[in-house]
């Protein structure tokens, strides 16, 4: 890895953000605000995918960064991916819990004041897509369902790395109904989310993917979802070349979620899902890495692509 004036190319380029004023580093690895560019490029790419989606008749739908936790509980990402995990804890007690919680506070340094809280009802959403299948409990019309969404994702995994963020946003468009028809889905966003990336000058590459499953057993997962070619994601090069980051990806569940959440298609069957997410900060991180920290600067083809001009 290339290092420059002692920095890797990760640290580096947060750096220049940061100097830039896209970011705002908070204290914690992966943790930023966002500044008036930076977010100016995401609510411009988020139009462009607006666009490219409306005539797909997708119902609309926005979710918060929290959800049900009993619903967490019908899946099964603990026992895949239970070092990304975010739960909300909350304190329930009375007078006397609570001057113990803060006796406990105040000698932090020496005690673990976060034991005395509760979990809550909610745990932080772990990917875009999850609050939406618990609602849709039944059957589907004949020529399925379709969803717009935009929510906030939670990953605990404090990075160096700009690109992985523990809580960013993602858009996506959600199938579900037969197999044909999810399959159908995730394989025309494939070249459609090429083809839109190309646009704002990103040469985005399509490659067969699988998810960051955890311990040994995950091998096989990982091995398992590649083989079925289940996943694609369209890298750029970010921070490193020889490693492009994904910017988008593509995927099919089968029927996970129909069983999960008692979803059926119209034949009867538990349904098919499959989505297409955009990574917004890692689309934005990506544009600006390409095309330089000044939007003033771009390319004037990228520019009005993004309504910058």
């Amino acid at each position: 890895m290339c290092v420059q004036d002692g920095l890797d190319p990760r640290a580096r380029y947060t750096q220049d953000l940061v100097g830039a004023g896209h970011l705002i580093p908070l204290g914690v690895p992966g943790l930023f605000g966002r500044g008036g560019d930076f977010e100016g490029v995401i609510t411009r790419f988020q139009a462009l995918v607006r666009a490219e989606g409306q005539g797909d008749g997708a119902i609309e739908v926005h979710f918060p960064p929290i959800f049900n936790r009993a619903h967490y509980c019908s899946i099964s990402h603990i026992h895949n991916f239970p070092d990304l995990i975010g739960s909300v804890h909350s304190f329930t007690g009375g007078e006397k819990e609570h001057r113990e919680l803060v006796r406990k506070f105040e000698n932090r340094a020496e005690e673990d004041w976060t034991r005395d809280l509760t979990p809550a009802d909610s745990m932080l959403v772990p990917a875009a897509c999850y609050p939406l299948y618990p609602g849709l409990k039944g059957t589907l019309p004949a020529q399925g369902s379709l969803y717009e969404l935009v929510g906030w994702v939670f990953r605990h995994e404090p990075s160096d790395d700009p690109a992985r963020m523990q809580i960013f946003r993602q858009r996506e468009y959600v199938r579900l109904g037969t197999e044909d028809q999810a399959t159908a889905h995730r394989d025309s966003w494939m070249q459609r989310a090429r083809d839109l990336l190309q646009t704002v000058g990103l040469d985005a590459e399509l490659v067969v993917a699988n998810d960051p499953f955890f311990g040994r057993g995950g091998r096989m997962a990982k091995a398992s979802q590649r083989e079925q070619a289940l996943k694609y994601e369209l890298v750029v090069p970010i921070t490193s070349t020889e490693k492009p980051t994904a910017v988008a990806s593509c995927n099919y569940h089968r029927d996970y979620f129909g069983l999960a959440f008692d979803i059926l298609s119209a034949d009867g069957q538990p349904a098919h899902t499959a989505c297409v997410g955009f990574g917004l900060e890692r689309v934005a991180l990506a544009l600006f890495k390409t095309h330089g920290l000044d939007t003033a600067s771009w390319p004037e083809t990228v520019r009005q692509r993004l309504s910058l001009s």
